[in-house]
């Protein structure tokens, strides 16, 4: 008797991913979606409504369908194939550690801004109830390791509809969120959060890179 070992194509990590993302999306939807905000979204640290958990949590919720979405696509085109490279523990790894730090930076760049208000200004007390979710600074750190690992792949973009090697990709994608976030553009979207998690993936690929040389030397 011969047994066959079956293989999903969407590998572990990056199909629970997909999973939880999408339950904790159906749950906002379905139950109070403001408890649920208050509780698991990011806040600044002044705020009332910070949890020391929310790092980890925030990137499973997600404002709108829309939002949902198009996270979870980059996740699934990215993902798959970086799980297969860097294996499942790894990339479960990095993802995590990719999305609580641009957690990290948007506490930073919030605790910054912050700072420059008066307490008594209402602009103060909406800075502190204004929640960031979202996947995107893990996702941003897919992106990231995917030019470094793979430079020269072409990736086809959707608007312009015109290919592009990941690398390149890569670059303009992070000077484009530099720029709205040093400018103010789109204040809505956390840019320096999407910064934050290619620069702390950029840190992750260089200490593995480090330790695997270190450990392999000859």
């Amino acid at each position: 008797m011969t047994t066959i070992e079956y293989r999903p194509k969407t590998p572990p990590a990056v199909q629970n991913l997909l999973i939880a993302n999408c339950v904790v999306f159906l749950a906002m939807t379905l139950l109070d979606q403001m408890c649920i905000y208050e509780l698991f979204a990011l806040f600044p640290v002044p705020s009332p409504f910070f949890e020391i958990w929310q790092p980890v949590t925030y990137m499973f919720m997600h404002g709108d369908f829309s939002h949902l979405f198009f996270n979870m696509f980059a996740l699934w085109m990215f993902g798959r194939g970086l799980e297969q490279e860097l294996g499942t523990k790894r990339f479960l790894i990095y993802y995590l550690v990719c999305g609580i730090g641009a957690a990290l930076v948007q506490l930073g760049t919030a605790q910054i801004d912050i700072m420059r208000l008066s307490e008594a200004s209402i602009a103060y007390q909406q800075y502190l109830c204004t929640p960031t979710v979202g996947a995107s600074g893990a996702v941003f750190g897919l992106l990231l390791a995917f030019g470094m690992l793979h430079p020269n792949a072409t990736i086809m973009l959707l608007i312009p509809p015109i290919p592009m090697k990941a690398k390149w990709f890569v670059v303009i994608y992070g000077l484009i969120e530099l720029i709205f976030g040093v400018s103010g553009r789109m204040d809505s979207v956390a840019h320096f959060a999407h910064i934050g998690g290619m620069f702390w993936g950029w840190l992750l690929l260089m200490w593995w890179k480090y330790q695997d040389r270190k450990r392999y030397r000859y």
